[in-house]
């Protein structure tokens, strides 16, 4: 299917068209016929890539309409394809300001600064982690291919009255439009209801399968046009058959070679994700371990401060010590001097009754100044033992410390990081792998078990559109709605969508056709 969607049938030569004449001349190759499921039709990666280039700019150039918040959820997964998963220390405020992401309409409709439109940008761009560039290329597909005027090429013709009307051409039949209104048509033909289709000069008919509805005729306004509307039509009707039979087996091989490629590659994300998660864990055992590093650090100084300050006391008391020791000594020396004064006073003779009073006197006075002496003497024996107490005290209080301190060394662990923590290479190794019957029976549960989950997720996905467009609402510019933001509103006001349209012409039973 990926090669029918990027050659089509019938292409025409360069030279055919009216090649501008001056240089440098620009072409722009692209696909001629969309796919109605991307994801099972898109086989190749490259296909898809350029697929979803093409699809992103028609939608910022507006020639796929989006309504508002589809194009936020389109542009979070756009950033995703092109940058990887979303990390604040590096996709920094403003990031995003020289990135066309949205359509100049969608920015033209709120008043909402380049600012603001990032940061919810960038809300459901975090939310999308762990998504490669072809996965979110491929979400980005998928919420595109329902769009109303995904796919649908657009001819200017006029009915048998002369009204002039629209005719889209698309992967699920033709559509008729009011040249005002390209998103619902006022009638559809599923090419699987279409008998035949042909042309005469310019008027194109179309008959339907069931002969009770009348035969659609429409004028073109050139001969050219209807050539290019055939090629269309036999193109889409051809794909939309062969949509709907078994593969051939050259498709069937490209789909298994993709199979094959896309779990080699999911493998290959798995590794380096168990290894990425390694690697954090190793980092984070090792930012734990500096952390407790430099914790028992920190003990270990102030410890060693500690045993310093204890030190430096204990050397203090100890000088006061032998201070108060020395003072002690000369007190008793003092008193030892005084009680021979005494000893050579009362050994002095004093004849008069007065100088024997006078001596009594001063042997009294020196009596009371050797207990003065000896009691202070004693109280500096007191003060110097309660100074050795202290030193002793001091010393203990210094062991202790040191104790201590060799208790905070012996408690930080001397060896180095584990040996065993993995290194890691993510860049030059080369894989191979064996893909077996139970390998790929267990991939087809998985991708049924994706399919299950999608559906899920897209329920999900709509309830965020909702939120999304309840919050901006507020900020819309109501005089700069466009005729097809008006349209888009009315049809999600009634519910009608891309694939329930093509359904109401079956819907209200078999009658004629009156446009």
């Amino acid at each position: 299917m990926a090669g029918a969607i990027l050659k089509g049938s019938c292409v025409p030569q360069v030279l055919d068209h009216d090649v501008p004449t001056e240089e440098p001349v620009t072409f722009h190759f692209l696909a001629k016929f969309y796919p109605e499921n991307a994801e099972e039709e898109l086989v190749q990666e490259i296909t898809q890539h350029l697929f979803f280039l093409q699809v992103k700019k028609q939608i910022l150039d507006e020639k796929i309409y989006c309504p508002p918040e589809a194009s936020v959820l389109l542009a979070s997964y756009a950033v995703q394809a092109k940058y990887g998963d979303y990390d604040p220390n590096v996709h920094k405020r403003g990031f995003l300001a020289q990135e066309e992401l949205l359509p100049k309409r969608v920015i033209n409709l709120y008043q909402m600064t380049p600012e603001m439109w990032e940061e919810r940008i960038t809300a459901w761009y975090a939310e999308h982690r762990g998504r490669a560039r072809d996965e979110a290329e491929m979400e980005y597909l998928k919420i595109a291919q329902d769009l109303e005027m995904y796919g649908v090429n657009y001819f200017a013709i006029r009915n048998k009255k002369g009204t002039e009307l629209l005719l889209g051409v698309d992967a699920l039949g033709l559509h008729i439009y009011d040249p005002d209104n390209r998103l619902t048509p006022k009638i559809s033909f599923p090419w699987n209801e279409i008998r035949n289709i042909s042309y005469s000069d310019k008027e194109f008919t179309i008959k339907p399968l069931d002969k009770k509805i009348d035969v659609f005729k429409f004028n073109s306004s050139k001969l050219r046009v209807n050539k290019l509307i055939l090629q269309l039509c036999i193109g889409n009707h051809d794909l939309f058959m062969r949509r709907r039979k078994a593969d051939s087996l050259e498709v069937q091989q490209m789909k298994a070679q993709a199979r094959e490629e896309k779990a080699r590659k999911q493998m290959e994300r798995q590794r380096l994700a168990r290894e990425k998660q390694m690697r954090e864990e190793a980092e984070r055992t090792r930012d734990e371990l500096e952390r407790r590093l430099m914790q028992l650090k920190e003990e270990a100084t102030m410890a060693n401060e500690a045993l310093m300050r204890s030190e430096e006391t204990a050397d203090l008391l100890a000088e006061k010590a032998q201070i108060t020791e020395e003072e002690a000594k000369l007190l008793a020396q003092k008193a030892a001097e005084a009680e021979q004064e005494m000893q050579r006073i009362k050994a002095t003779a004093i004849r008069t009754e007065e100088e024997k009073r006078l001596m009594e006197q001063k042997v009294l006075e020196a009596e009371m100044l050797a207990l003065k002496m000896a009691e202070e003497s004693e109280r500096r024996a007191k003060e110097a033992d309660q100074l050795k107490q202290d030193l002793q005290e001091a010393r203990e209080s210094e062991r202790r410390a040191k104790q201590k301190a060799i208790c905070v060394v012996i408690r930080f662990p001397t060896t180095a990081l584990p040996t065993d923590l993995p290194s890691f290479n993510l860049i030059s190794e080369s894989l191979s792998f064996d893909f077996k019957d139970t390998d790929m029976k267990r991939l087809s549960m998985e991708i049924e078990k994706e399919k299950v989950e999608y559906m899920e997720k897209s329920k999900h996905l709509q309830e965020q559109l909702n939120e999304l467009k309840t919050e901006i609402e507020a900020l819309k510019l109501k005089e700069r709605e466009t005729a097809l933001d008006i349209l888009h509103n009315e049809n999600t006001s009634r519910g009608n969508s891309k694939h329930n349209t093509i359904k109401k012409p079956q819907a209200q039973g078999r009658r004629p056709i009156c446009i």
